[in-house]
């Protein structure tokens, strides 16, 4: 009852429910909201503290930046989500504000759109090279088909594509990312598609910011041949699955497109069936049939493995 009354308390104020309903619709740093309700920062972050503290907004830092989100696990959460439902947005105040929220987010979407108009033409390329994306998100949506996933996680979630794809279907996810321009996009495209149980983060892949154990599926989709050690990523990746967890692993079978490397940043030039079998099994997973979907000149493989004892592979947490 404690819990319920400090979170009554907490939004029993017309600026923090204001601020719970914004973050309600979008992940929001300090300065946006400052920007959105025209209140000084000092009095925004003071309020903040207050929703943080009664469990009703996440705080989490990226980079320089502090975004604030409505709660998703907290005992707290599902007041949180309440409140934010029951709060008309025909209000006039909430109705303004949500009208200055859809003016900074396409502030960021007009960033994000520069970054992937300077490099749309890269990715076309390779795009061109190996099978339509579309066989590889129904290949993958049959390997998880089934399954009950509470936690779902997306390392390296570039635009945000398979948070969209399995979204619907999990009960939490989250992509991250070390480029703070994908995860711009990512944030609106979930946004955008109503998916209140995804969220994003800036993380490296090497250490994730996770408990052991803590996800029943993890996808690395198209992102190992950017790994210096990807045998590593693999590991990390081990550390965080559950038993009977699912981890699945899109990339390329090798190759010879040298260009790839020079002009697009690929460390690896893909990987044989037994490169990341072999990897997994050292990480404590046991590997399972790989799915071959060929392509001319590339051809894309998916790797599963699942973990059907907790080992300690010594990674730190």
């Amino acid at each position: 009852m404690e819990n319920l009354l400090q979170g009554l308390r907490a939004a029993g104020e017309e600026t923090r429910l204001r601020l719970l309903v914004l973050c309600g619709h979008s992940e929001l740093t300090v300065s946006e909201l400052t920007q959105i309700l025209g209140q000084s920062q000092p009095r925004v972050s003071r309020h903040l503290k207050l929703l943080c503290d009664a469990g009703l907004l996440d705080r989490y830092q990226e980079g320089s930046w502090v975004f604030y989100r409505l709660s998703g696990k907290s005992n707290a959460a599902l007041l949180g989500r309440t409140l934010v439902d029951l709060v008309p947005e025909s209000d006039p105040v909430v109705s303004r504000d949500l009208q200055r929220l859809e003016a900074v987010k396409k502030t960021r979407v007009i960033a994000a759109e520069q970054y992937f108009r300077e490099n749309a033409a890269h990715w076309r390329q390779i795009r061109s090279l190996h099978v339509p994306e579309k066989e590889v998100e129904n290949s993958l949506k049959q390997l998880f088909k089934g399954r009950d996933i509470v936690d779902f996680l997306d390392i390296g979630t570039g635009t945000g594509r398979m948070l969209e794809l399995f979204g619907p279907e999990v009960e939490h996810a989250i992509g991250v990312d070390s480029s703070r321009e994908m995860l711009s996009f990512a944030r609106t495209a979930i946004e955008d598609a109503g998916l209140r149980n995804c969220q994003v983060r800036l993380a490296d892949m090497y250490n994730l910011p996770f408990a052991n154990q803590s996800q029943d599926a993890i996808i690395i989709h198209q992102v190992l041949h950017y790994a210096d050690t990807p045998e590593k990523a693999i590991e990390e990746a081990a550390r965080l699955l559950r038993k009977n967890g699912l981890l699945a692993i899109v990339d390329f079978a090798p190759h010879t497109i040298e260009n790839l490397r020079t002009e697009h940043a690929h460390r690896q030039m893909g990987f044989s069936k037994n490169d990341i079998s072999d990897y997994c099994r050292r990480a404590g997973l046991n590997p399972r049939e790989v799915s071959i979907l060929a392509g001319d000149p590339l051809t894309v493989n998916i790797w599963t493995a699942t973990r059907e004892n907790y080992v300690s592979v010594g990674v730190a947490s």
